[in-house]
Formats: C-alpha cells, structure tokens, sequence
C-alpha cells in the first residue's frame, strides 16, 4: 500500500547499515522537505501532543473520496522535519479514501524508527499520523477513527 516514495525510502535505509546514517538522511530530507508558508503556521494546523512545534497543513487535488492527498508541514527540530519528510512519502499522493488503510505503524517499522526513536518522538509521529487521518477522512466523508 505503500507509495512509491516510500518504497525509495525503505531501499534507502536497506543500503544504511548504521543507523546514524539513516538518522542523518532522515535529517537531511527534513533539510530539503519544503518550508511551511508563515502564515499557515496556526493553531488550526498545530498538532498536539509533540514534543517539538509542528505544524501540518492537509491539500487536496479533487474533492471527496477520491481527492488525491498532500500536506505541508513543518517543525522547529530538524529531526521531526524529516520526520513529516518520512510521512510526506508514505501518504502524499493516496485517494482520500485510502489513507485511513495504511497501516503507518507497520510501514514505519520498515524503517526501523520505532527502535531508535524516544518515546516522545515516537509519541509525535503518532500524533502527525492521527491528524493525517482525521484530515482524509473529513475530506473523504468517513466517520474519524
């Protein structure tokens, strides 16, 4: 279910043996991961429950179900920016309708984040996975989870 994208990324780390390599590729797509425009840094697209400031911003091509799904979104630590990068390549592009099937903790594992990340990062990415949901299921008219 995974996208492209993340299919790259999760090629990208099988050839990182250590994981302070991935780590630093982690923050070097946070680098290069588009800043969030000023103004829509608010606290409509603030996400709880980070330890860091983080902001989303949910855009759509299409309407309903199947719009396809994007966002920007930005953080104060370099780390987290890379991060929503991660995020970034596993759901931008799905149908509204599919981003509630991807299951992220799985994915993610792919990676090997959870073993190296603390409990309040992890506790972060959780918190941008639930927006994430709630913002393609408010857009794709299903019931949030």
């Amino acid at each position: 279910m995974a996208q492209p994208a993340f299919e790259d990324l999760v090629e990208t780390f099988e050839f990182l043996d250590e994981w302070e390599d991935r780590y630093r590729h982690v923050i070097e797509m946070g680098r290069a991961f588009p800043p969030l425009d000023e103004a829509l840094k608010v606290p409509a697209t603030k996400v709880e429950g980070c330890a860091s400031q983080v902001w989303l911003h949910p855009r759509w091509d299409g309407t309903g179900a199947d719009a396809r799904f994007d966002f920007a979104g930005e953080s104060d630590a370099m780390i987290v920016r890379g991060l929503i990068a991660v995020l970034h390549a596993l759901y931008a592009g799905l149908p509204a309708g599919h981003v509630a099937a991807v299951d992220a903790p799985a994915e993610l594992a792919r990676l090997g984040l959870a073993d190296h990340l603390s409990s309040q990062r992890s506790n972060g990415v959780r918190a941008m996975v639930a927006r994430i949901r709630a913002a393609a299921e408010a857009e794709a008219g299903e019931p949030a989870t």
